[in-house]
């Protein structure tokens, strides 16, 4: 070696698409949820809101659709189907999280093959019938809207208005397809409800990395997306007597109105509150 050369050393390389080693994202715990006394609620409502991935502000929800040349980053359906794949991820039918699924039967639902049959003729000119499996991949294409339940409430150990997300769900759009293969639309289906207190999720969502425009350098996970409420949203419902939502009572413009009228009065509950 000559003199004043410098000795550097060199680790194997684990990662040929990166230039440096990406580890903030290793093995991050998801933070304590704040511990919250009964006596000290004084006000609280449930909401029900709707995520739309069309939405410019949302895209981020939605892409990528496909999960090659990504880094490593998917979208949360991807990342959500992952979870329940294997079997890390608690998954219910409805919203009040009361009845849970069974996520093997989940996963065979969205996996399971087709068989077609084919006519074959032979060297004799006899017909056979030939079976062709067509194996299922899991697709999040017609996934655009994501359902959210959450609380808000008044504290009154810092007299603040405060927010909990408390599930949420994937909605994905249905449709039926006749014999020469064209679909027409039926709405939409919510296809499985997930506790957002829970540990598994909580971990999962802050270990998942989402993108952002302008740089790619130290990404939001999509823990810090729901925290922070980095998101575009519409309610659907607030909880009431009937327990009904806005579109069973009122349609068109006056849902939207409505829906408004609704985020409004949840703002300003807070100012309305107190007396100084």
């Amino acid at each position: 070696m000559a003199v004043g050369q410098t000795v550097i050393d060199e680790e194997p390389a684990t990662n040929f698409n990166d230039y440096y080693k990406r580890e903030e994202l290793k093995g991050r715990r998801s933070p304590t949820m704040p511990y919250v006394r009964e006596d000290n609620v004084v006000w609280e409502t449930a909401i029900w809101r709707t995520i739309d991935f069309r939405q410019k502000f949302n895209q981020f929800f939605y892409y990528p659709i496909d999960r090659k040349d990504t880094r490593g980053r998917i979208n949360l359906a991807y990342m959500l189907w992952d979870g329940i794949a294997s079997g890390l991820l608690p998954i219910y039918e409805d919203s009040d999280l009361s009845v849970p699924m069974d996520n093997e039967r989940f996963v065979y639902r969205f996996t399971k093959s087709d068989t077609t049959y084919l006519d074959i003729i032979d060297e004799n000119e006899d017909y056979h019938y030939q079976a062709i499996v067509i194996p299922h991949e899991f697709s999040s294409d017609d996934i655009y809207l994501l359902r959210l339940k959450e609380v808000w409430y008044i504290d009154k150990q810092d007299t603040r208005q405060k927010v909990q997300i408390l599930c949420f769900a994937l909605a994905i759009n249905m449709y039926k397809e006749d014999n020469e293969g064209d679909r027409s639309y039926l709405g939409t289906a919510d296809l499985f409800w997930v506790p957002m207190l829970s540990s598994q999720v909580r971990s999962m969502l802050c270990n998942h990395e989402t993108y952002q425009e302008g740089s790619i350098a130290h990404l939001p996970t999509w823990d810090q997306i729901f925290d922070t409420r980095m998101f575009d949203s519409y309610v659907t419902r607030e909880s009431n007597r009937f327990n009904r939502t806005i579109s069973e009572y009122v349609t068109g413009i006056d849902a939207i109105l409505e829906s408004q009228r609704i985020e409004d009065r949840v703002f300003e509950m807070e100012s309305d509150m107190w007396e100084y």
